[in-house]
């Protein structure tokens, strides 16, 4: 390792972890069924309390199987920023790890379709038909969380 160049690490502090939730609009949920892994971009939103995903899902999508199979699933979130050295880069991420939870009623119902266009990006769609999407408001419980950055 003495040749190959590094950059250190520390843990970031509640309130930062805080902030990167709040502001970063999307992350790597990674679900597991058996002996398959499977990973997914999604989009999320923070209100300082809860963590939820909007799942977009057909009937025979790969994403609903392990969803709901699914014990501990873990998110990931990170991002970079440049810096004077062109080579460089000030880096940040964050491992989540938790269940998924499908909503109460009284939750599905703070979630409507303007809540919804105002709190997620606009859903992705590959080739699917629109009427053949489910759209699932899910909280994701969250049992670890471990902040990373390069940041000083």
């Amino acid at each position: 390792m003495k040749h190959l160049e590094y950059a250190y690490t520390t843990g970031m502090d509640d309130e930062s972890i805080d902030e990167r939730l709040r502001t970063a609009d999307s992350g790597v949920l990674a679900l597991a069924g058996g002996n398959d892994a499977y990973a997914v971009p999604l989009a999320h939103y923070y209100d300082g309390d809860s963590l939820y995903f909007r799942l977009g899902m057909t009937e025979q999508s790969t994403k609903r199987e392990l969803w709901e199979t699914t014990e501990t699933a873990c998110y990931v979130l990170r991002g970079t920023e440049s810096t004077a050295d062109p080579k460089a880069f000030d880096s940040w991420s964050i491992v989540i790890t938790g269940s998924l939870t499908a909503l109460s009623e009284a939750e599905r119902d703070r979630f409507d379709t303007a809540e919804i266009n105002d709190r997620f990006s606009p859903i992705r769609v590959f080739d699917e038909a629109i009427e053949d999407i489910d759209v699932i408001i899910v909280r994701f419980d969250i049992e670890s969380i471990t902040g990373r950055s390069t940041d000083n």
